[in-house]
């Protein structure tokens, strides 16, 4: 494939009879994410970009953090979309007295066979909800770094490692201070986006009233159908890393990201591994648009859910009100795109 430079170029290429799907096929792909908006739909009012973010966390293969007021459907959308995929599900709450052995699992000992035997705990399964993240202590989220990074667990000695695919969905409230603990920056950085879920508009309220009052006896869940199998998410997965990345576009990825370590707003700018973050969000965006390339609109899309939660304001343009998805948006927009 010759470089495309504009909207224009790319059209020429295709009028030249060269199919951009005939390299990965994306068909399936773009099926399936279509009947899982679908059936979010049927519950879920608006929150589009939402939907769009976390099923572009699934096919990039990364955990997300839920911010959002209580009663946005953060927890029931998490929920949601476990039951249209055919995988292992588990919730679990975070209190401020669950201890890591609550997640992870622990050795007991059996007195038939007169030796210990791990109990694996809930964070065995595919998809995770950990609902109010941050109201465990420190010694408690310390437990997920390893088993978010490297999908495995050390235990009295003993790797485990943990079946594919495995997401976490985390939430947590933005203004509740009493009886939570702030997240610690290292685990900050293992979430692939960072998803602030708004209030919805009045048209948006009056829909969800509407349907609370037509399911009447009916559950949200009940008439949710399963449309994925385990083994279609690591295809979906596998296609989505094949996806193509310009050279011109990694170095505008990396631009960006340099750029928060240098900007004057900022005290702590994003890691190398936001950079991958970002192009690998950027590849899931282009698969359910259905693309085989990513543009510089992909990117933008995964910039600020991808940076927002790795970057820390100033103290001086914090009391100013100024907010990382601000500052975020005013590198984008310094970064000459590439053409």
């Amino acid at each position: 494939m010759e470089n495309f430079e504009t909207p224009e170029n790319t059209q020429e290429t295709t009028n030249e009879n060269v199919n951009f799907q005939s390299r990965i096929d994306l068909g399936k792909l773009q099926e399936s994410i279509a009947a899982i908006k679908e059936e979010l739909g049927s519950v879920i009012v608006g929150q589009h970009k939402m939907i769009d973010q976390l099923l572009v966390a699934i096919l990039s293969n990364g955990h997300v953090l839920l911010e959002g007021v209580p009663g946005v459907a953060k927890t029931i959308t998490a929920k949601l979309l476990a039951k249209t995929i055919n995988i292992g599900f588990s919730r679990i709450q975070f209190t401020p007295d669950l201890m890591p052995s609550d997640i992870l699992g622990t050795s007991v000992f059996d007195l038939k066979k007169s030796e210990f035997e791990f109990k694996k705990g809930p964070i065995f399964s595919n998809l995770i909800l950990i609902d109010e993240i941050n109201r465990a202590p420190a010694k408690t989220q310390a437990a997920l770094f390893e088993v978010m990074e490297e999908r495995q667990i050390t235990i009295d000695g003993k790797q485990f490692i943990l079946d594919t695919p495995f997401l976490v969905i985390a939430t947590q409230n933005p203004i509740e201070q009493e009886g939570t603990y702030r997240l610690p920056e290292a685990q900050l950085d293992r979430f692939l986006f960072k998803i602030t879920i708004d209030y919805p508009k009045l048209e948006e309220e009056i829909s969800i009233i509407q349907r609370e009052h037509t399911l009447q006896n009916q559950g949200k869940l009940d008439n949710i159908k399963t449309l994925l199998s385990a083994d279609e998410i690591r295809n979906y997965q596998s296609l989505v890393k094949q996806i193509i990345v310009e050279p011109q576009l990694l170095q505008y990825i990396a631009k960006v990201v340099v750029n928060t370590r240098e900007n004057a707003f900022l005290y702590l700018g994003a890691s190398p591994r936001a950079s991958i973050a970002i192009l690998n969000a950027a590849k899931g965006f282009a698969a359910i648009r259905g693309r085989d390339f990513v543009t510089p609109e992909d990117i933008k899309d995964a910039a600020i859910p991808v940076l927002q939660h790795r970057v820390i304001v100033t103290p001086e343009r914090e009391m100013e009100g100024i907010t990382s998805v601000e500052i975020i948006r005013q590198i984008i927009e310094s970064v000459e795109i590439p053409r």
